[in-house]
């Protein structure tokens, strides 16, 4: 059923509820008398008389909010019957503007882009119930002259993805600037008539300098870390194992498992987002939870990834920037709370910043100086995989080197074809860019492209004698590998011999049970760069 259907049919008794349920589905499905009720959090937003910016990644339900507080701003308690903002909210009603800039993201040149958000503006204002003059080239004044009429705090302005528009030109300077100087514009005639906002809120993903909005309003208040609304977006566990139970339950019946281990693999795939500065709280990707609930017989997909993981934010900062070395791939970081708080400049965005505001980085632990921040669960890992294989292999096809071979291999137990493919696509390596130096260089890129291929490899299993390298099952095997590293030809045969007896005595993969495993010794050679020796090591 499509959102607008679903909306029509059950708009008028638990409107706010449903939204946030549905938070990213878009014109997708809809679950029969579900509601998340987040709203005594919005109550919390929307009480005060403040001027709100709240940055998320794509799906994650950004619009869906919008819409929420646009109702409870226009029409009152009407849809909020049953919630909890329905015995708190006691304000009238109000006139609300809602632009949404993702209508006038796509344009060529500056013309196009001013034609695009000059009819989005009066189209708007017209929507609102006020009204102006129709579209010309004065659009802008006419809606400041129309807000200078009104009375102080007699209207709500929402703005949605207020960067969608300068994110879709990163790649054209020239039209960037120009873009950049319009909305600078706007955003200080708002200023100049900020008495008459009763509330202001804004979205987007980024939070960029020199837009104008930024340094306009010196009172706006950034929300996007703060702990009150860590999980005002996506939902907790605790939610849904409450609002999910029957789901919880049918997927368990289709993928015949418990619902324990059920919540266990959601809490792997789709839990771990934190949008929240003391990182005390963690939410799962509302669009995946619910793509999954959908089929659960499908498994756990990168339905996030598939649908916006990939938000031209980012591809546009990786086609200039380029990634940082593989082996660098798993490792967390450590960023400061500038980098996350302050506005930057577009040319001075940091990868993790990027990475953190695009949703592949969330906070894992933090201090007053700086936070450390990883992937948040492995959806996202295996999609940043894929992003990393796409960047090391550049235009070489996939298909080509046959990488889809490697899973294939591990599955029926045969290492010389996985060393056949992992050469194959080790030789199309850009070795400039992506130099393999090391022992640690050659696993990253092999565990890179194991996740590319949707496979699930773990680095450094620890076991009472020591860590493998990488670990990873595939069916009925149970894999490790030891990487070894050559710098000269004539060490190929030694380092082999130093993996067997440090694979024999350290005893790696003894203690998996239910799998056979099959232990594995690699040797790469830094004059042919290839794998150059390998031998399986029988357990004991």
């Amino acid at each position: 059923m499509q959102l607008d259907r679903c909306l029509n049919s059950h708009f008028g008794h638990h409107h706010a509820g449903f939204l946030c349920v549905c938070a990213a589905v878009g014109q997708f499905f809809f679950f029969h008398e579900l509601y998340v009720d987040k709203t005594a959090q919005i109550f919390e937003l929307c009480n005060s008389r403040a001027k709100i910016f709240l940055a998320r990644p794509r799906r994650f339900g950004k619009s869906l909010l919008v819409s929420t507080i646009m109702s409870l701003f226009r029409d009152g308690l009407r849809d909020f019957h049953g919630l909890a903002i329905e015995s708190l909210w006691t304000d009238r009603t109000y006139p609300v503007i809602r632009l949404d800039f993702s209508l006038a993201k796509d344009f060529e040149n500056e013309e196009e882009f001013l034609r695009n958000f000059r009819t989005m503006l009066v189209l708007t204002v017209r929507e609102s119930g006020l009204t102006m003059p129709s579209l010309s080239s004065d659009a802008e004044a006419n809606f400041f002259n129309l807000l200078s009429q009104l009375s102080d705090s007699s209207v709500v302005l929402l703005i949605d993805e207020y960067d969608a528009p300068l994110t879709s030109c990163m790649d054209r300077p020239d039209l960037f600037q120009a873009v950049q100087k319009q909305l600078s514009r706007f955003y200080a005639g708002i200023k100049m008539h900020e008495g008459k906002l009763r509330f202001f809120f804004m979205t987007g993903i980024t939070k960029l300098e020199n837009t104008g909005i930024f340094s306009s309003f010196n009172n706006l208040e950034d929300v996007s870390l703060e702990p009150a609304y860590g999980t005002l977006l996506g939902y907790t566990e605790e939610e849904i194992r409450t609002y999910f139970s029957p789901y919880l339950d049918d997927a368990a019946r289709v993928l015949a498992c418990s619902s324990e281990h059920l919540i266990g693999e959601l809490r792997r795939y789709y839990d771990g987002f934190c949008f929240d500065r003391t990182a005390s709280t963690h939410v799962y990707c509302p669009w995946s939870v619910l793509s999954f609930f959908k089929k659960p017989g499908n498994g756990f997909l990168k339905y996030w990834y598939q649908s916006g993981g990939r938000p031209s934010l980012l591809m546009r900062y990786l086609t200039d920037h380029g990634l940082e070395q593989p082996v660098s791939f798993d490792r967390s970081r450590a960023v400061t709370d500038e980098e996350l708080n302050s506005s930057q400049d577009v040319s001075n965005l940091t990868a993790a910043a990027i990475l953190v505001q695009a949703g592949y980085l969330t906070i894992r632990e933090a201090n007053d100086m700086e936070y450390l921040v990883g992937y948040p669960n492995l959806e996202v890992s295996h999609s940043m995989a894929r992003l990393y294989a796409d960047e090391l292999l550049g235009k070489v096809s996939r298909t080509a080197l046959g990488l889809s071979g490697m899973p294939r291999a591990l599955l029926h137990g045969d290492l010389a074809e996985a060393v056949s493919v992992c050469n194959r696509t080790l030789l199309a390596l850009d070795y400039r860019d992506f130099p393999v130096a090391n022992e640690a260089s050659c696993r990253a890129v092999v565990q890179i492209f194991l996740l590319g291929a949707t496979l699930q490899p773990i680095v450094e299993a620890h076991s009472a004698l020591g860590r493998s390298d990488l670990e990873v099952t595939a069916g009925a095997y149970h894999w490790v590998f030891e990487f070894k590293f050559a710098k000269v030809e004539r060490d190929v045969k030694k380092k082999l011999e130093e993996g067997i007896l440090q694979v024999k005595t350290r005893r790696y993969g003894e203690t998996v049970c239910g799998k056979e495993v099959r232990r594995a010794v690699l040797v790469f050679s830094a004059k042919t760069r290839q794998i150059e020796a390998w031998c399986l090591v029988p357990t004991s």
